[in-house]
């Protein structure tokens, strides 16, 4: 009887370096227009053999999370196959933060049971319902993402940096944001050329914004204490939020000036959740 097979994949956080909402469809869906990226920190996803799919969630925030009603198994379905396989996610990453836990997620999923079963991956359109973060996620490389999230152009040559990642343990209901923008007509983000070292990409970001960055900040005020501690880090270039929240991030050349701020933020704030990452 051959040994069970195992293999893993890190989900990576997906983050929204800028965020602009530049329209409505008749459908509801908002237009965006966004710089995604994807520190190397996430969460874990791993498949291994078995009659049946099933799947096991653990880690510092499995609490709250179905292992029924996951976009996980959403994305296992999706192959619309009768194979079995042992599915656990490690959840690293808070839940409804903003920055792609579970569209990233899923599309490890894709990954890992295209290759376990040696099936071609599921057509564009049997994976839309999965969400709209999913496609950027199974790219899982900077893009610029318009339209609702299908429009895709890969972004060449962005120098390396790194983040600092906070989430101080706010929940934000997306709904609701977008519920609450004044204006979703708003102008797309820069064409971005050149962007060739950190300085450079600062200062394009700069001119930059997230458009839901404001109407969370009046929804949870403790958005702004946050982004206030970041911009308050010495070698930090850029605060911003990611997404409709509640994670923010803050930029630095270098990972070990990351991981400095990282330590003194989280010794202030010890029930914060910090983390420095490389991009």
């Amino acid at each position: 009887m051959p040994q069970p097979t195992s293999t893993q994949m890190l989900a990576r956080a997906k983050v929204n370096l800028c965020l602009h909402v530049t329209g409505k469809r008749p459908d509801g869906y908002h237009l965006l227009d966004s710089l995604v990226v994807f520190p190397d920190i996430g969460d874990i996803v791993s498949v291994s053999d078995a009659d049946q799919l099933s799947l096991k969630i653990e880690g510092p925030f499995f609490k709250g999370l179905s292992t029924v009603d996951n976009l996980v198994i959403d994305a296992a379905k999706s192959f619309e196959s009768k194979r079995g396989a042992a599915l656990k996610l490690t959840k690293n990453l808070p839940i409804s933060s903003g920055i792609g836990g579970g569209s990233s997620d899923a599309a490890a999923s894709l990954h890992l049971l295209a290759k376990h079963w040696h099936l071609a991956m599921p057509s564009a359109e049997k994976i839309l319902f999965l969400g709209a973060d999913v496609p950027v996620c199974m790219m899982g490389e900077p893009q610029r993402m318009q339209g609702i999230g299908e429009i895709l152009t890969i972004v060449p040559n962005l120098p390396k940096f790194a983040i600092v990642l906070i989430n101080s343990g706010v929940s934000i209901a997306t709904r609701k944001v977008f519920e609450t923008l004044d204006d979703k007509n708003n102008s797309p983000i820069e064409r971005f050329e050149n962007i060739s070292n950190f300085p450079t990409l600062c200062k394009y970001l700069k001119r930059q914004r997230n458009d839901l960055q404001n109407p969370v900040i009046e929804m949870e005020p403790e958005i702004s204490f946050v982004l206030k501690v970041l911009q308050t880090e010495p070698q930090c270039e850029l605060a911003r939020m990611s997404g409709s929240g509640a994670t923010c991030f803050g930029l630095f050349e270098t990972l070990p000036q990351a991981q400095k701020s990282a330590a003194r933020i989280k010794t202030s704030h010890p029930d914060w959740w910090v983390k420095p990452a490389i991009v």
